[in-house]
């Protein structure tokens, strides 16, 4: 029986990804891989992570992948970047560029090796812009951040999905259907304790990958939907 496995927040850390995948999930060409987006950012080696995965699609292993926040602020630096005009040959970082390295777009920029944001190339923005907001499976929902609940129809407020950082599932408004994300960092104790308790609509499945000097965070972790089975890999980045 195939396994579908969903892996959050990886932010740059492309050993420890690599770790989880190739050691522990040992993934065959029929089990599916979801990627709850985050893959840039506050890590050392967000270029290495987006080469993995898009080698991990190149070798035709079936790779689902969703937008974060940290790609968004990527996307639209580069976007900005690329429109700015220079005056008299002097260049400056642009705002957004600005705010995005306060958020861990720093580490991204110096893992590609460049100063500016429209310097990425172009094949890896294009990859970013192609993730979905979110994905809807028969029991579950898969989104980066959460759902807007205040709405007759949650799916329709993508900037939640990509920003929320507290939500109330109302069940009846997803079909029923419970949402895991990522986005906002848990404990692992807290994690355990709603993937075992039936009275959760969410699994929050963000453990702060780039944590680790804090208890009960430093990990990550991927989650099995049909045996509810989790691997948890350490960070050996840092």
């Amino acid at each position: 029986m195939k396994k579908s496995w969903v892996i959050p927040d990886i932010h740059g850390c492309k050993k420890t990804l690599q770790a989880l995948v190739e050691n522990q999930i040992k993934p065959d060409k029929f089990d599916v891989l979801y990627f709850l987006g985050d893959f840039i950012d506050r890590g050392p080696d967000s270029k290495g992570v987006l080469d993995y995965l898009m080698g991990l699609e190149a070798k035709e292993y079936q790779i689902h992948y969703l937008k974060g926040n940290h790609e968004d602020y990527c996307i639209k630096a580069w976007e900005e970047d690329r429109q700015k005009k220079h005056f008299l040959g002097m260049r400056r970082k642009t705002k957004i560029q600005k705010v995005w390295e306060t958020h861990g777009g720093k580490e991204t920029l110096e893992s590609f090796g460049v100063q500016y944001a429209s310097e990425i190339p172009e094949a890896y923005i294009n990859w970013m812009q192609k993730g979905r907001y979110y994905i809807e499976l028969e029991q579950h929902i898969l989104v980066h951040a959460g759902l807007n609940f205040n709405l007759d129809d949650p799916l329709t407020d993508t900037n939640a999905m990509l920003w929320t950082r507290e939500f109330r599932v109302v069940p009846e408004k997803i079909r029923n259907k419970k949402v895991i994300h990522g986005h906002v960092p848990v404990d692992l104790e807290f994690m355990y304790h709603v993937m075992q308790s039936k009275s959760y609509h969410f699994i929050d499945l963000d453990n702060g990958v780039y944590m680790e000097n804090r208890a009960g965070y430093g990990n990550l972790v991927a989650y099995e939907l049909n045996s509810h089975e989790q691997r948890i890999q350490t960070n050996i980045d840092n």
